[in-house]
């Protein structure tokens, strides 16, 4: 038996880094300090080999290998997806195969934070690290998200709990105050709730932000806010030490979508007249920001990028993969790490279904089920190493305290890149 500390969990972007974990025979047998999210994706993987598949059948290693590249060579608009369940390492080398064999990339970020990508293009983004808001922020404004839900050890650990050091008292020196169209769990552990009628984010905004302006607004409510609640949050924003707005898929995924997220950028850049404040997007999968950053590294855009012409183009809409495959336009499709066939409009996976897939996942996902293609792979921070970038994009690196048994994500795209050279 043995005790690991200090392990990353990389269920969701906090990427918290303080799991305990007690191993017995490369088993995890106990997991502490975890959220419950966090202890199903340790309790629940087994590290055990599990050969490849073809069309339902094991293979070896490299029959697998050879038809994969054999797929994706012979493929005349191939798509590669998922991405954010995966290390950095793993990430370089998929669009390295994408600029090879002119495909399609493109990640989970289309269907969540896509349009914060496009907002910062546009007005640029006020950003700050967790650990400034640990130690800093007294006010906390959550829009559009749930993370008592779905971030589970945000507040205890990074925003409204933690002492911090200047912020003595932890939650008593601190007000929270959630804006969103139902009364959500994080909203009912809130100062002050904020209920706006849907789609109506982009017109409180612009009215918030006039209000910060010293501006008049004559209607007596706006998105279903009554004008002086409105005064009220405006009031505690502009006299907070400093606040910040984190923002949610209630936000980026509902009507206005990046023209919200824009307005949120530059209600803050007004905000900082007056105060200090910043925002964050509350980012879902473990790695998803950093496929953000590796695919701006290499190609100088976040997301939804096609090399057919050899050259990386941008267009969101176009090259995203609901698109490319409602539209049934990409003839074959590499899925790492994600489950487009669970999560994707019917006639997307009724496409998926018609056309040669391959799968790496370690977990066998409704996608992996169907794949013409399975590698079973290992779980990066769990039985392999890597790196992966939290949600306010500072790099962590991941242990791996499992002895592996499985091939790594990146070993296996490095052997498909190999093969594809060779076809």
């Amino acid at each position: 038996m043995k005790i690991e500390k200090n392990v990353v969990c990389t269920f969701c972007g906090c990427l918290c880094d303080d799991i305990t974990l007690t191993i017995e025979n490369n088993n995890i047998t106990k997991v502490e300090k975890a959220c419950a999210n966090g202890r199903g994706l340790f309790e629940g993987y087994d590290p055990h080999f599990r050969a490849p598949r073809v069309n339902g059948k094991e293979v070896t290693f490299l029959e697998a290998i050879k038809e994969a590249s054999n797929i994706l060579s012979s493929a005349k608009y191939p798509l590669i997806y998922g991405l954010s369940s995966t290390s950095i390492e793993a990430q370089r080398i998929s669009v390295q195969l994408a600029e090879t064999i002119g495909a399609s990339i493109d990640s989970t970020s289309s269907v969540c934070h896509g349009p914060t990508g496009l907002a910062m293009q546009s007005v640029g983004e006020p950003t700050c690290t967790l650990g400034e808001i640990k130690n800093r922020a007294d006010l906390l404004v959550f829009w559009g998200c749930n993370p008592l839900v779905s971030h589970s050890r945000h507040f205890a650990r990074y925003s409204a709990m933690p002492k911090g050091r200047f912020i003595s008292e932890g939650r008593k020196d601190r007000k929270v105050v959630v804006v969103d169209v139902r009364r959500s769990e994080t909203a009912k552990a809130a100062d002050l709730f904020i209920q706006i009628r849907q789609g109506y984010d982009y017109e409180v905004l612009l009215a918030i932000k006039a209000l910060v302006k010293g501006k008049a607004i004559s209607a007596t409510e706006v998105g279903g806010v009554p004008t002086e609640l409105l005064q009220q949050f405006v009031h505690t924003m502009k006299s907070c030490r400093y606040g910040v707005i984190f923002f949610g898929m209630g936000l980026t995924m509902t009507k206005g979508r990046d023209l919200n997220v824009r307005e949120v950028f530059s209600l803050v850049r007004e905000l900082n007249n007056y105060t200090r404040f910043s925002a964050l997007p509350m980012r879902g999968h473990g790695n998803v920001t950093g496929a953000d950053q590796v695919m701006s590294w290499l190609c100088g855009f976040p997301f939804a990028i096609n090399f057919s012409k050899g050259y990386p183009r941008y267009g969101p809409g176009e090259f995203t993969a609901v698109d490319l495959l409602s539209g049934g336009e990409a003839d074959a499709l590499l899925v790492i790490a994600s489950d487009p066939v669970a999560h994707f409009p019917a006639g997307a996976t009724r496409h998926i279904e018609k056309i040669p897939s391959i799968v790496i996942d370690p977990v066998e996902s409704l996608t992996a089920k169907i794949a013409t293609v399975y590698f079973p792979t290992a779980m990066y921070g769990v039985d392999c190493e890597g790196t992966a970038y939290r949600m306010d994009s500072v790099p962590l690196r991941l242990k791996a305290p499992l002895e592996r048994q499985r091939k790594s994500d990146e070993e296996v795209l490095e052997a498909i890149f190999e093969g594809v050279k060779e076809c």
